[in-house]
């Protein structure tokens, strides 16, 4: 199932690791007060709650092996619909669950509080399941709000490539068309490159790869303009160049390093740009010198650019991606952090 397709989805990834770990703990804490309720004394908890959590968690990774087997076949339905067969089903496991427990211990099914017992069973299901029902659905409805949200801010950032930097490179271009024009048609290429991805859809996936490809047309053009005062370091080892991300999210902080911290400053500045990969996250860095006289030296931002990129990472990683900024070695320092490989749950 792509992206826009999982958008559109009920039911989450229940074959995923976090949503079986969810499931678990959730179902421990039933028994739990479940357990709580019905002991008379403490004395009799730990018996009563071994009891009571075998039952529910066989019940809670039922339910979830179910659902992940027929879950591509859930979505293919409205949401209310997908809830409903979901809520039957978690009843119906319950249901054979609970007859299952009752032959297990040699119990007569109807005898010996036998109706009661799966009256009970049947009942806690029902508000049980009903409430983990609702709560994905509510989640569900969160994620495509936070979804509209960064296409908005995405449409936002589009407009807000600075309009100097496009006089400014302009300028760069002519005058490399007399002194240099195959390196004039290296400028235009990858200006061409940057607007393409600037006006390109809200809903464009990106990969790594071509991240870093825009955000170094983005510094040549920059280092054309600005000559000695700029200078670039890369450092970049063992990136998976495949790993999905969302159109358009380094260009905008290499521009806020070289606005803020190079443009400013009377003295040649750098940029560092540092990548790695660590136990299935990606780890990015950017760093650039911080002015220390010049005109502006200390210019002040609305951190939109920071603001609408740390968004947009967590809407398409769904939380999992963080941006964080810094100050190392007495460099100004942007951090993006997130998982790979990355599976939409």
């Amino acid at each position: 199932m792509n992206r826009r397709e999982s958008d559109k989805a009920f039911l989450p990834n229940f074959c995923s690791i976090r949503a079986v770990f969810g499931v678990v703990v959730t179902a421990e804490l039933l028994a739990l007060m479940l357990s709580l309720g019905a002991v008379k004394s403490l004395a009799g908890l730990p018996d009563d709650l071994s009891l009571r959590s075998l039952f529910v968690q066989w019940v809670a990774l039922a339910s979830v092996g179910l659902l992940c087997v027929l879950g591509p076949w859930l979505r293919r339905f409205g949401n209310g619909v997908t809830g409903l067969l979901s809520w039957l089903l978690i009843l119906l496991l319950t249901l054979l669950v609970s007859m299952a427990a009752r032959w297990v211990l040699d119990l007569p099914l109807l005898a010996q509080g036998g109706t009661l017992f799966l009256a009970q069973t049947m009942g806690i299901a029902a508000v049980a399941s009903a409430l983990m029902l609702r709560y994905l659905y509510v989640q569900f409805q969160w994620r495509l709000q936070v979804e509209a949200e960064s296409e908005a801010r995405f449409q936002a950032l589009q407009s807000r490539i600075r309009p100097h930097f496009l006089f400014n490179s302009m300028n760069t271009i002519a005058n490399l068309t007399r002194s240099d024009p195959r390196l004039a048609e290296e400028v235009v290429q990858d200006l061409s490159d940057l607007f393409r991805a600037s006006l390109s859809d809200a809903g464009r996936r990106s990969t790594l790869a071509d991240e870093l490809e825009l955000a170094q047309g983005y510094l040549r053009i920059e280092a054309e303009r600005l000559g000695k005062r700029l200078r670039v370091e890369w450092d970049l080892e063992g990136l998976p160049e495949q790993a999905p991300l969302p159109g358009l999210i380094l260009q905008p902080l290499l521009e806020n390093a070289v606005y803020h911290g190079i443009e400013p400053s009377e003295e040649p500045g750098v940029i560092h740009i540092s990548g790695r990969y660590r136990r299935r996250k990606v780890n990015l860095s950017i760093r650039n010198s911080v002015p220390t006289s010049g005109r502006g030296a200390h210019r002040k931002g609305n951190r939109m650019a920071l603001d609408n990129t740390r968004q947009r990472l967590q809407g398409f990683f769904a939380g999992e991606a963080s941006l964080t900024i810094g100050e190392v070695d007495g460099q100004h320092q942007v951090r993006v952090v997130f998982p790979y490989p990355w599976k939409e749950t």
